[in-house]
């Protein structure tokens, strides 16, 4: 099959097409031929070895973090789907993939696509929608009411994460630049911050729930934005303990990721909030929650651009600039 893979971390250049063999199934596997798939911030931070410690991978090593596609056959276990289903997934950790032609992926991290939308559509949705869930109802424990600020507005996470705020009857705030105010506010955002102009710590006050895509300056700035009580969640670093932890990672590894985000947590403690470190996971089942969303018409996907199959790496660094409203798509098939 073809796909587009690399043998060692390094830039751009170390992406490569060419012919691999198709993916082995496991019983609890079923094998997706690839339609589509999402690009996302992550493959280029997996291809430049960003997550080595993290996610040790073996080479070569197959990029791509989310895909839409139809079942071509399932493992004797598998109960759920069959030969035919159109489904969606973000594929675990360990067995990314989705630029390619085929991909194996277990059982309960797909799901069905939703009906109302493209193949396209589809890819672009998993990986940002269930992060999105995992922080702002998962971690968050978001409520009709509170109020939440989302970085970056108008990237692939901002896009989703603004509708599903919405959806649980939040006010929400997003920075942005003002190019993009009205797209953001038709999501469903309340309150537009232009970052180049203005400071969203001194606008914004009394905030439950901050979902920073930025880390560094913006992370330690979002703790003015917060009430007593309020909520923290990164999901650009730095990680925490209960991270390590939820990993299963040894005791250097853990001590490392102590250190590494002591100081927004000492901070966050001393301004009565708290910190965390959010790495999303596979989860069909959460899926299929945000299906019936799509399909009820409270998310809608975001979508800058199509690139076909062979300019997988010209997407990813269209992805890399930064400028990307939404998400972008590789049509694969």
């Amino acid at each position: 099959m073809k796909a587009f893979f690399i043998n060692r971390y390094g830039k751009s250049d170390v992406l490569r097409l060419g012919e691999l063999p198709e993916p082995t199934l496991r019983d609890d596997d079923v094998l997706v031929q690839i339609h589509a798939a999402g690009v996302n911030p992550v493959d280029n931070k997996i291809r430049a070895g960003e997550f080595k410690l993290l996610l040790p991978y073996k080479m070569p090593l197959i990029l791509g973090t989310d895909l839409a596609g139809v079942v071509v056959r399932v493992g004797p276990r598998v109960r759920r789907f069959k030969a035919g289903d159109e489904v969606y997934a973000r594929p675990d950790d360990d067995r990314i993939g989705a630029f390619a032609e085929f991909i194996a992926i277990k059982e309960d991290s797909l799901a069905l696509k939703p009906a109302n939308l493209s193949m396209e559509e589809a890819a672009s949705i998993p990986l940002v929608t269930l992060t999105a869930w995992q922080t702002l109802v998962e971690k968050g424990g978001l409520k009709k009411g509170q109020k939440v600020l989302i970085h970056a507005g108008s990237g692939g996470v901002g896009t989703i994460a603004i509708q599903l705020a919405k959806y649980f009857g939040a006010t929400v705030a997003t920075t942005a630049s003002e190019a993009n105010a009205d797209m953001l506010k038709d999501l469903g955002a309340d309150i537009v911050i232009d970052y180049k102009k203005d400071d969203f710590s001194t606008k914004l006050k009394g905030y439950d729930l901050v979902l920073d895509t930025q880390g560094g300056d913006t992370l330690k700035r979002s703790l003015s934005v917060l009430k007593p009580g309020g909520k923290l969640i990164g999901i650009a670093g730095p990680p925490d303990p209960d991270f390590a932890k939820l990993r299963g990672m040894n005791g250097f590894l853990s001590l490392v990721m102590r250190l590494l985000s002591y100081g927004i947590r000492k901070a966050a403690r001393r301004s009565g909030a708290s910190y965390s470190f959010h790495f999303m996971t596979a989860s069909g089942q959460q899926l299929g929650e945000i299906t019936r969303l799509i399909e009820a018409g409270h998310i809608r996907p975001v979508i800058d651009r199509v690139f076909p199959f062979e300019e997988t790496r010209q997407a990813l660094g269209y992805v890399e600039t930064g400028r990307a409203k939404g998400k972008v798509v590789v049509k694969v098939h």
